[in-house]
């Protein structure tokens, strides 16, 4: 019985035992594994700082770690503004307007402009660019007068911008509008046709000359006098310009190109008459010239540099001259005709042609000298010697600029047809 009651002692005071233990367990819990593994990662992060970058997989992040909803938004806010900076970096015609539907009317000369370029200007605005040729300024000029309205952008020459000007026929520029334009160099800006540069931005910028094959002229030539020599009979093409071809004549002959005095008229029209009569003349031709010289159809033939400097590129025995007389040095420009239905989409045209990219295409397709500072300063050392597209000061100093001389333009109409006609 003794051990009877002492068993049951025991059994009564290892019940106690137990639950006092149970008790003091529930008010001060042991660490469970988790929580001894997240103390060890903590020890080890602060011995290698490396190890908070990738933490495990059980360790799970406090309420602190975790970004609120408002942060969360201000990240977002954040990323979206990134990716709109970035986008707006990669945009390239900059509008608010809606130009879908619209037609762009581009009046310009021939074999004048990438058609690539044409392309990625329809891409990025949604304008439709209807693209037509003239050949000579006074056709152009002739069309316009005749249609205004019809066109919204317009490439005429120096003298043709000087006499539209006059007459009233342009539209003023918003250059505050275009940024493009700062990249125009700064000698070609405000020149003498236009003086403050408010109707007119350059496109391209050249020189008159003529070309030569070396299989087929056995002498260096310098001067105009090689159009009428009668050793190259039958093989000089002569070009189909009024000014350009007055004006090589009058130079050779030692006067200004922009003359108004009927004697010095009449003497290149004698000359020119007489080239005819000799037979020395095959032809008075313009963009088809380039590529009869490639064919070498002819010994000379007159151009300009740009057709020079295709030709050269087609057939390696052309030789490129700015005579020592003299020529002309010209500028084409881009213009909005009074009377035009799309005057914003057109000058965002224009800023377009300035802009660095498309007037490298431009360059690289025409071969005319640009007067976008970035594509001169990126001629390398080869392009930098080639008179068809960089030429000399020493050349450019003997060559003038066309004047307007509308106001004696009877004269010369009626002088030009007395060559044309001439046998």
């Amino acid at each position: 019985m003794r051990k009877i009651a002492l068993l049951l002692c025991l059994a009564l005071a290892l019940t106690a035992l137990t639950a006092c233990g149970k008790t003091a367990q529930e008010a001060a819990p042991t660490a469970t594994p988790e929580v001894i593994e997240a103390e060890e990662t903590a020890e080890a992060t602060e011995a290698e700082p490396t190890a908070e970058a990738e933490p495990t997989a059980e360790a799970e992040p406090t309420a602190e770690a975790e970004p609120t909803a408002e942060v969360a938004e201000e990240a977002e806010d954040a990323s979206t503004g990134d990716d709109a900076e970035a986008t707006g970096a990669e945009e390239t015609v900059e509008t608010t307007a809606d130009f879908s539907g619209t037609t762009l009317t581009v009046f310009n000369w021939y074999d004048y402009i990438d058609p690539a370029a044409i392309e990625l200007f329809e891409e990025e605005t949604g304008i439709t660019v209807k693209y037509v040729n003239f050949t000579t300024n006074e056709e152009m000029y002739t069309k316009i007068e005749a249609g205004a309205g019809t066109y919204d952008v317009i490439f005429p020459s120096d003298y043709m911008i000087e006499r539209m000007i006059k007459h009233d026929m342009l539209e003023e520029l918003d250059l505050d509008a275009m940024p493009n334009y700062a990249n125009v160099m700064d000698r070609l800006k405000n020149p003498s046709y236009d003086p403050e540069g408010k109707y007119s931005v350059p496109y391209m910028w050249g020189t008159l000359g003529y070309l030569y094959n070396t299989e087929m002229v056995d002498e260096e030539l310098t001067s105009w006098s090689a159009l009428f020599d009668e050793k190259y009979a039958g093989n000089v093409i002569m070009m189909n310009s009024i000014r350009d071809t007055m004006g090589l004549a009058l130079k050779h002959l030692g006067y200004s190109l922009n003359t108004r005095d009927e004697a010095e008229l009449n003497a290149a029209k004698d000359l020119l008459i007489q080239q005819k009569q000799s037979k020395i003349e095959s032809g008075y031709l313009l963009d088809e010239t380039k590529d009869k010289m490639v064919g070498g159809e002819a010994a000379i033939g007159v151009v300009y540099s740009g057709d020079a400097q295709y030709a050269i590129e087609k057939n390696e025995n052309l030789v490129y001259v700015i005579p020592e007389e003299g020529s002309n040095i010209w500028v084409d420009g881009m213009c909005i005709p009074k009377g035009s239905k799309n005057v914003e989409a057109a000058r965002m045209f224009i800023d377009f042609m300035c802009r660095d990219d498309v007037a490298a295409m431009n360059f690289d397709y025409i071969y005319y000298c640009s007067p976008i500072q970035s594509v001169v300063d990126g001629l390398d050392e080869e392009e930098a010697g080639m008179n068809t597209i960089n030429p000399t000061e020493d050349e450019t100093a003997r060559c003038e600029f066309f004047n307007d001389v509308e106001d004696c333009m009877d004269l010369y109409e009626s002088v030009w047809m007395e060559i044309r006609l001439a046998r």
